[in-house]
């Protein structure tokens, strides 16, 4: 009884430290040509009234404003979604990966974040900017993990941090709680965030089975499994967002 006590004991520690472990780094992407490539295509909604949800700034309203709502949701003319993420999940080889010449940046201005939604490669950096004359604490965590922690204590600061593991980065600013911002770090180039009709289309993708996901701040994300034959172009039917 004792030995299986332990052992019990054991596999709890154990399975604590495991949980607490950060996520492993991506497998790396590698590219190559796609002569048979085919194309995903389609478009996002959201019907009904916009959600929102009321900021309340307890501090430095001189920068940082009043008390306002502000939409979770972009939606433009036609119900059509804006700053959805959609992207391939798991591709391990495919076309050739053009990577942003310019680092990307998150800049603090007036309190909030801009961009608020973003996509960056694994493997590049984010310049993380401070325009306002207070102090900033900007923090992303990918799930519980800590991928970069940045005091601002100057207008002017501009520091760099890697993003090295994909997935979904929440920011938050630790001065200012109602602060808010999403990155996506991209394991590979199939990719792009929605504009204000809404579309999206994603070309030279291996022919095969795949998943299409579809991450939005409010709604989450929404998968859609999809087969794409030898230069065809599949186009999803129209997806409808919803909480």
């Amino acid at each position: 009884m004792m030995k299986r006590a332990h052992g019990l004991v054991f596999a709890a520690i154990l399975a604590a430290l495991l949980s607490c472990m950060p996520p492993s780094e991506a497998v790396a992407y590698e590219e190559g040509a796609v002569p048979d490539g085919g194309v995903i295509k389609g478009s996002i909604v959201y019907n009904g009234s916009v959600p929102t949800r009321k900021v309340i700034p307890t501090k430095d309203p001189d920068v940082c404003g009043g008390v306002r709502d502000e939409a979770q949701v972009a939606v433009g003319p036609g119900n059509k979604v804006a700053e959805a993420i959609v992207y391939l999940k798991g591709v391990a080889k495919g076309k050739k990966w053009e990577r942003p010449q310019k680092t990307p940046e998150l800049v603090n201005k007036d309190c909030r974040f801009h961009p608020r939604v973003q996509v960056i490669p694994a493997g590049m950096k984010v310049a993380i900017v401070n325009d306002d004359p207070v102090l900033h604490n900007t923090h992303g965590f990918l799930i519980k993990t800590t991928v970069f922690n940045v005091a601002m204590p100057k207008s002017g600061m501009r520091v760099e941090r890697p993003l090295q593991r994909p997935g979904l980065v929440r920011v938050e600013c630790d001065a200012h709680g109602w602060m808010l911002a999403w990155i996506y770090v991209a394991d590979s180039p199939y990719y792009m965030m929605t504009g204000k009709d809404g579309a999206f289309s994603i070309g030279d993708v291996p022919p095969g089975n795949h998943t299409l996901v579809i991450w939005q701040e409010y709604t989450g994300a929404k998968e859609i499994p999809v087969t794409v034959k030898p230069r065809e172009t599949v186009t999803v039917p129209t997806v409808e967002l919803k909480k």
